[in-house]
């Protein structure tokens, strides 16, 4: 029950944030057809489950969010939205509970989808992941962003050819978990990828700054000669723009290193990491695991179209379930006792043979709306039935006994200071 709870409050925070921004709630099945999730995951496909049914269908359990809701709008030939959706999605991997990692947990989305400016629904994103961290005062945190563009163009002038861009590209994503050298030897000794060609990544993708480093970036001789590459740089100058007017640019990170393994995302990438201090030294900040991902996916609802009619779309998932255990291990450390009910009154009797009395008087405060609980004994000691208030954190008594049935009132207690009024 306290998870539950705690769970809620969290629930509670991020939905009235996708609310604020005009979003409007949808539900998928958890159930698709495997051939909907195939080929959408990079390598992590292999972590779909795959069920069949007793008809021989094939299907899958939805592994994320964002494909079944590009399903849902190329069905229902929805071509303008803005959605959010939390529900569970499921992996078969191996679980780290410690991490908040599960086979079966919470996703939380937020998605635009529709043809608009360039841009500026994209900066929305951001914003929304800047407020919920900062609402949450989960600490230090930073969002890195980078666009699929800029990377494949990265690629492209470093002779990278492009039947390996993407095995390249979730390589040059473990840069936040592995040092350089190791990302460099995977790229050569598993990718198949020359050790000059993987040193000319290695100058570009080790970068990360903000708007100076984007026209540095839109000097850069080769790189400025690349149509993918510029086009990436222009549109994320114009992100840095809006975020700039959205005062958050503090909070952002234009880093090369990002790369986010999903094979799906077109253009502008980007994911939240909490940072903590290292050796207690305040400039030596490290990331401590993401918390937020998301991107421009403008070609997944294309895909299931049969005329292949694309919806642009960007969106952003909350990473609930790591700042969940987060926020259970501050609420463990703290002693903080978290409500597990909403009962504002507890029914209680001083004395024996007054059941009948505590049954009427809950009765009418539950036709009157009002959350109130009573023991389910007959005679309970008063002592008990404060005892439980403590315990359980309901806030009042409302005591009554044969002294407050002759003189037709009820005394109430104010648990936590023990005064009583009469009424």
């Amino acid at each position: 029950p306290a998870q539950v709870a705690l769970r809620d409050r969290l629930f509670a925070t991020v939905v009235a944030c996708f609310k604020r921004h005009g979003a409007a709630a949808i539900d998928t099945p958890v159930l698709e057809l495997r051939e909907t999730l195939m080929g959408k995951y990079g390598d992590n496909s292999k972590l779909i489950y795959e069920l069949q049914d007793q008809g021989g269908e094939l299907l899958a359990l939805r592994y994320d969010l964002t494909v079944p809701f590009a399903r849902y709008l190329a069905m229902n030939k929805i071509t303008n939205i803005k959605r959010y959706h939390i529900a569970k999605v499921y992996r078969r991997d191996n679980p780290a509970t410690t991490r908040g990692r599960y086979r079966e947990f919470y996703q939380c989305d937020f998605d635009i989808a529709g043809h608009f400016d360039p841009m500026l629904p994209d900066a929305e994103c951001l914003k929304i992941v800047h407020e919920i961290l900062s609402e949450l005062q989960l600490g230090d945190f930073l969002i890195k962003v980078n666009d699929r563009r800029i990377l494949n163009g990265v690629f492209a002038v470093c002779g990278i050819p492009e039947s390996k861009f993407v095995s390249t590209c979730s390589t040059v994503d473990k840069l936040d978990k592995m040092p350089w050298e190791e990302v460099r030897s995977e790229m050569v000794g598993e990718k198949g990828l020359s050790p000059e060609a993987a040193d000319r990544i290695g100058e570009y993708v080790q970068l990360h700054g903000g708007l100076e480093l984007i026209e540095q970036l839109l000097q850069d001789p080769k790189l400025s000669q690349n149509k993918l590459a510029k086009e990436g740089l222009g549109d994320m100058k114009l992100l840095f723009e809006y975020l700039t007017l959205f005062g958050i640019t503090g909070k952002i990170s234009f880093d090369l290193s990002l790369a986010r393994g999903l094979d799906y995302y077109t253009g502008v990438i980007f994911e939240a990491v909490l940072l903590q201090q290292e050796n207690n030294h305040v400039e030596e900040l490290v990331g401590v695991g993401s918390v937020a991902g998301g991107g421009r996916y403008d070609g997944l609802v294309g895909m299931f179209d049969p005329k292949g009619r694309k919806v642009p779309c960007v969106g952003v998932s909350i990473g609930i379930e790591r700042i969940f255990s987060i926020l259970e291990q501050r609420v463990k450390t703290s002693g903080e006792k978290v409500r597990t009910t909403e009962t504002q009154v507890l029914v209680a009797t001083p004395q024996k043979h007054l059941l009948s009395a505590r049954l009427k008087l809950i009765s009418e405060l539950w036709d009157a709306g009002i959350k109130a609980e009573m023991l389910y004994k007959k005679d309970p000691k008063l002592l008990k039935q404060l005892q439980y208030c403590e315990d359980m954190g309901i806030p009042l008594v409302a005591i009554i006994g044969e002294q407050e049935l002759t003189d037709g009132v009820v005394k109430l207690r104010d648990v936590a200071t023990r005064e009583e009024v009469r009424m």
